[in-house]
């Protein structure tokens, strides 16, 4: 497995890596504030909290990176103008709760006593925020839950009007005010979000969904191009690709371990699988971008990995990814680009199995690079 970590190491060290949080407690305020003085001072954002597909690239002639949440949502946070937009369709309460951080009145909102089983989505730009599955009565008098659906779609900021110290809560989306988080909620978080029923449109389960309000339509691609460390790193960097996974595929062993796979006697190969949003980026310009990343003409290897789990393949998910590949190879094949054959496999995708868990996000983890640099600027500078 790559000439930078030796082999007579694997899986010997599983890497766990431990993402820290804090949350302040709130000690001055237990609930939302009432009144009509909540229109707040400006104040810088806070960080957007980082997705698994928030991937930037610098200096490069790549369209603008979008940010997707892990369960499959587009929140690139939506420009101004665009904000502007939207918000001249609300209701004068909704405007001033969302758009001036204003609060409404406990037990008055449409919302507090909901039952109904459902989504709760931003008024504003539709992005789905929490579930009725989370939702409990808090006594306060505004619609309370003790989780959002995606950690990616609500982002925080300190809140140091009224004088005092809180965390208020906004669309990650379009950064409208929804209201604040505390620390006195149930199990299993033991946070409680406090929001504005004016911020929220609920959509009772089984009832159509806007557009907006929906997980993006994805495609399913896989690629082998010897260690699975630097492909899988290569791809989280394409714009337009949601999740990058290490795995095993296309051999005869169900759920093989790293150590089977090494011995090459179940005929798997180490791959990757990319999902992505095809409105961003195509098929075709996932397959220019893996041959600019490995050597399609070696035999079972890669460079100083030798052995049949490095073999070069593309593994299609239907006939038309099959006949793309099969075409785009033949071309490259035809150019004078490569001075001996191709020997990429080409064929319809058997069963994935993710590899162990310290095989994933490998590169990002360790700091430990293989592989070429980054393709996409230059893919995608392309001409579709």
């Amino acid at each position: 497995m790559c000439d930078l970590y030796s082999r007579g190491m694997h899986g010997l060290r599983q890497l766990i890596v431990s993402v820290g949080a804090t949350l302040a407690v709130m000690l001055l305020c237990a609930c939302e504030l009432t009144g009509a003085d909540q229109a707040v001072a400006p104040q810088d954002p806070a960080p957007m909290p980082p997705t698994s597909s928030s991937i930037r690239t610098e200096n490069s002639t790549v369209p603008t990176q979008h940010t997707y949440s892990r369960s499959g949502f587009d929140v690139t946070p939506l420009s101004e103008a665009r904000v502007a937009e939207l918000a001249t369709k609300l209701t004068p309460e909704a405007f001033r709760v969302t758009q001036g951080s204003g609060t409404e009145p406990a037990f008055c909102g449409n919302l507090v006593d909901n039952k109904l089983h459902g989504v709760y989505c931003c008024v504003v730009c539709g992005l789905p925020l929490f579930s009725s599955e989370s939702k409990f009565n808090s006594g306060t008098g505004w619609p309370s839950f003790f989780t959002p659906v995606d950690a990616a779609h609500v982002s925080e900021r300190v809140d140091r009007t009224h004088g005092m110290e809180r965390t208020e809560i906004n669309c990650a989306r379009c950064r409208s005010h929804l209201g604040h988080v505390f620390s006195d909620g149930p199990r299993p978080t033991g946070l409680r979000f406090c929001l504005n029923s004016a911020a929220l449109t609920f959509y009772e389960k089984g009832s159509p969904m806007p557009i907006v309000s929906q997980p993006i339509k994805t495609e399913t691609a896989y690629f082998a191009g010897g260690c699975f460390w630097g492909v899988e790193h290569v791809f989280q960097e394409a714009p337009g690709v949601i999740t990058a996974t290490s795995g095993y595929m296309q051999g005869s062993v169900e759920r093989p371990t790293y150590e089977q796979v090494c011995t090459g006697k179940t005929g798997h190969a180490e791959a990757v699988q990319v999902i992505f949003d095809p409105s961003v980026i195509s098929f075709r310009q996932l397959l220019e971008g893996f041959f600019e990343l490995h050597d399609p003409t070696q035999v079972n290897r890669q460079g100083p990995d030798s052995g049949t789990q490095y073999r070069s393949g593309v593994f299609c998910t239907d006939a038309a990814q099959l006949a793309q590949a099969r075409e785009f190879i033949a071309k490259l094949g035809a150019s004078t680009r490569f001075s001996a054959p191709i020997a990429t496999q080409v064929e319809l995708a058997k069963t994935f199995y993710p590899a162990e868990d310290y095989h994933q996000d490998y590169v990002q983890n360790t700091g430990r690079v293989c592989h070429v640099g980054n393709p996409w600027p230059q893919v995608l500078g392309a001409t579709k």
